[in-house]
C-alpha cells in the first residue's frame, strides 16, 4: 500500500513529473501489479474519501493496481487538467466545470464517474450578517476564484451590489478575522471549521441558484480508454465501490485522511462525511456516481451562457461516459 502524504502544490509538480512519462504506457510489473498514479485537486479531504477508501482498504490492490494518490493543493485543480493532458499522469479528480472548460481548449479530459450528484460549493457569511439567500450578498467583501464559472454565474445572476470580490485564500483565516467578509466554501469543510475555531458561519449553496455541477468527477483522457479500457475499467470498479464503503462506514478511511491531512480534525472529518452523504444520492435506479448527459447539456449551455467557453465549442457527449459504470437497476 502507498503511503500517503500531505504534499504542498509544488511537491504535487514535482512528484507528476519526475520519472512519471512512463504513465502513458502502464504494464504490469514483475510482481504482477499494475503501478498508476491518482492525482487528487485539493489536499485530502472528505471529498477524495471514496478513492482513499479503495487505496486504504484494498479495493486498488484487489484489481492488481499499486494505487499511488497524490495529494494536491491550491493551484492543483488546474494543474491536474494540464499534467492529464501531458500524458504525465492518467488519471486525476477534478470538478464538472473543469471537464468542460478544458474540452472548450482543446484538451480531450474524460469524466468517468461523479461521486457527489449535487455540488458542495457555498458562500460562507456571518449569521450575524443577517444574508439569508445569494441574492442578499452586498456592502462585503466575497473571498472568491473570481474566474471559475460558478463566480461568473453568481455575477450574472445575483444583484452583488457593493460587493468587493478578493482573491480566495484556501483556509478560513480572513473569516475568523473580519465580520464584513464573506467566502466561498464547501458546505461540509470550512463551516465546520469555522464554527470549530468560535466564529458564526452560515452557508447559501451556489445549486440554490441553479449551477449544480458534479463534483469530485474522476477524469482520464479519451487516448487512456481508447488504448487501456482494461485499466480504466478496473479502477472505475475499485473506486465505486471505495465510494461505496466511504459513504457506509467512514471511520477506517478517515483516520487515514486525518494521517494525511493533520489540519482535517478527526470531528471534522466525522461531521463532513457524514454532510457529503446526502450530495452523493443518485436519482432512482441509477448506480451511484452515475452521471447523465441532461446534467452535462444542461452545465455546458451554462458555461455558454456566461461567456467563459465559445458557443458550440464544446459537445456535451463528449465530456463523459458511463460505459464503466455498472448498469442502473431495473425499476420493480
Amino acid at each position: 500500500m502507498t503511503i500517503l502524504l500531505r504534499l504542498p502544490t509544488l511537491a504535487l509538480a514535482a512528484l507528476m513529473c519526475c520519472g512519471c512519462v512512463e504513465q502513458a504506457s502502464v504494464k504490469p510489473s514483475s510482481d504482477g501489479m499494475i503501478r498508476v498514479k491518482l492525482a487528487l485537486n485539493w489536499y485530502p479531504e472528505m471529498e477524495h474519501g471514496g478513492f482513499i477508501a479503495a487505496e486504504t482498504l484494498g479495493f486498488y490492490q484487489a484489481e492488481n493496481l499499486d494505487m499511488e494518490l497524490v495529494p494536491g493543493g491550491p493551484g492543483a485543480p488546474q494543474l491536474v487538467i494540464t499534467e492529464l493532458a501531458a500524458e504525465r499522469i492518467l488519471f486525476a479528480v477534478s470538478d464538472a466545470d473543469n471537464v468542460v472548460k478544458a474540452r472548450s481548449s482543446g484538451l480531450p479530459i474524460v469524466a468517468l464517474l461523479a461521486p457527489l450528484q449535487n455540488s458542495p460549493r457555498c458562500i460562507m457569511v456571518h449569521a450575524a450578517s443577517g444574508f439569508k439567500t445569494l441574492e442578499d450578498l452586498a456592502d462585503i467583501e466575497l473571498a472568491i476564484s473570481e474566474a471559475r464559472p460558478f463566480a461568473l454565474w453568481m455575477k450574472k445572476k445575483l444583484p452583488l451590489k457593493n460587493v468587493l470580490f478578493v482573491p480566495f485564500g484556501g483556509s478560513v483565516g480572513e473569516f475568523l478575522l473580519k465580520k464584513e467578509f464573506a467566502q466561498q466554501a464547501f458546505v461540509f469543510s470550512e463551516p465546520f471549521t469555522a464554527k470549530e475555531q468560535g466564529s458564526d458561519p452560515q452557508t447559501m449553496m451556489v445549486s440554490d441558484i441553479g449551477f449544480n455541477p458534479y463534483a469530485s468527477v474522476l477524469v482520464t483522457t479519451e487516448k487512456t480508454i481508447r488504448e487501456q479500457p482494461d485499466l480504466v475499467r478496473s479502477i472505475v470498479s475499485a473506486s465505486v465501490a471505495g465510494w461505496e464503503k466511504y459513504l457506509a462506514d467512514p471511520v477506517a478511511t478517515n483516520a487515514a485522511i486525518h494521517v494525511m491531512n493533520k489540519s482535517m480534525s478527526p470531528a471534522a472529518l466525522k461531521y463532513g462525511a457524514s454532510a457529503m452523504a446526502p450530495l452523493c444520492k443518485t436519482e432512482d435506479n441509477d448506480p451511484l456516481c452515475n452521471m447523465t448527459l441532461e446534467r452535462w447539456q444542461t452545465l455546458v449551455h451554462q458555461i455558454e451562457e456566461v461567456e467563459d467557453i465559445k458557443p458550440g465549442s464544446v459537445k456535451p457527449e463528449e465530456c463523459f461516459t458511463t460505459e464503466f459504470l455498472a448498469p442502473a437497476k431495473s425499476a420493480e
